[in-house]
């Protein structure tokens, strides 16, 4: 049986860290490590992760490097043929571990498998809606257009994917090996995921069960759109500079694209002005994303427009039956792809 090391940086998330840890501990594939990557937080937070007591647990403790960093600390230290990512405030199903483990030891030309992922909300209900990712045949472009992987919790990687795309650099006093830039603290593992594609010949492919719970936290970083566009146009520049041909084919289409994700996620936290602003740019990047997008497109912009001009008693109650009926439709396209 393989080892699987877990890798969960944790930051001043004392309210989540509980949950987080025991959904590791209740894997129905028991062989793995847990790396807790303590990054330096001011809060509660590692008094609630030394309260466990299991000898598959160990705390490593830095001076705070962002999520990337403590990735990279936690890789360094992992001795498994496996890395699987946790953040510090979602969570896992009991057999995520072993579905991937056989996803991987099925298809060997796969180095990064992921799965499906339910949206909860900060008293951890499920909220009946899905991030429903393309599966296969990724490629760098559909990174860009979307991230299909969908978050940081979601992949299991195998150790080798890593040592393929290392990079030695001094930037703590002493030259260690990067697999995350730590330049990123926002869009790193977007970033991660493309040179994967591009630099190594290793297949990134997801399959449709639901496995990762992903906490819509509006405090968290999904929350501020702006600084999460920045941080996808700093991917675009470095990626240019090792793949120019790529970025001047797919730059535009692709910046509509994550306009129009980000305005989605305004859309969840309610800020139809910001979403409204984010549509109209979108159609002004690149306005052939009504045809190349339709469904996604259409749908988006009219929810914008609701939100921005209705009064919110009318739009809730539209954005609550509307969630229903989405949620049915993305239940629906699951078992599809089960069967």
């Amino acid at each position: 049986m393989k080892l699987v090391s877990v890798i969960v940086p944790v930051y001043n998330v004392e309210a989540y860290i509980a949950q987080a840890i025991n959904s590791v501990l209740s894997q129905t594939y028991p062989h793995f490590e847990l790396l807790i990557i303590d990054d330096e937080g001011n809060d509660r937070t590692m008094d609630i992760c030394r309260q466990f007591e299991d000898s598959r647990i160990r705390i490593i403790s830095q001076k705070n490097r962002g999520l990337a960093g403590a990735r990279n600390t936690g890789i360094r230290h992992s001795q498994g043929e496996y890395l699987a990512f946790l953040d510090g405030d979602d969570m896992w199903m009991p057999d995520k571990l072993a579905k991937h483990i056989e996803h991987l030891e099925s298809h060997p030309e796969v180095g990064v498998s992921f799965c499906r992922s339910a949206f909860i909300d900060n008293q951890d209900k499920l909220l009946g809606t899905y991030q429903m990712p393309r599966l296969q045949n990724i490629t760098a472009e559909h990174l860009f257009y979307e991230n299909s992987i969908g978050n940081g919790s979601a992949p299991v990687i195998r150790t080798e994917v890593f040592e393929e795309i290392c990079f030695p650099d001094n930037r703590h006093g002493e030259e260690e090996n990067f697999y995350f830039d730590e330049d990123f603290r926002r869009s790193e593992d977007l970033e991660c995921w493309i040179r994967i594609v591009l630099q190594t010949a290793w297949k990134i492919e997801g399959f449709s069960d639901t496995l990762t719970l992903y906490r819509v936290n509006q405090q968290g970083l999904s929350a501020n759109v702006f600084p999460q566009l920045a941080s996808w146009e700093q991917v675009i520049e470095k990626t240019r500079l090792y793949a120019p041909d790529l970025i001047d084919r797919c730059e535009k289409p692709a910046k509509a694209h994550q306009l129009f994700y980000l305005a989605r996620q305004a859309i969840k936290f309610k800020d139809g002005k910001t979403a409204v602003k984010l549509i109209n740019q979108a159609f002004s990047t690149y306005n052939k994303i009504l045809f190349t997008n339709t469904r996604v497109t259409v749908l988006t912009s009219i929810v914008g427009y609701l939100l921005y001009l209705l009064p919110s008693p009318l739009y809730n109650f539209l954005e609550f039956w509307g969630l229903k009926l989405n949620g049915f439709i993305q239940k629906s396209a699951i078992k599809r792809n089960k069967n």
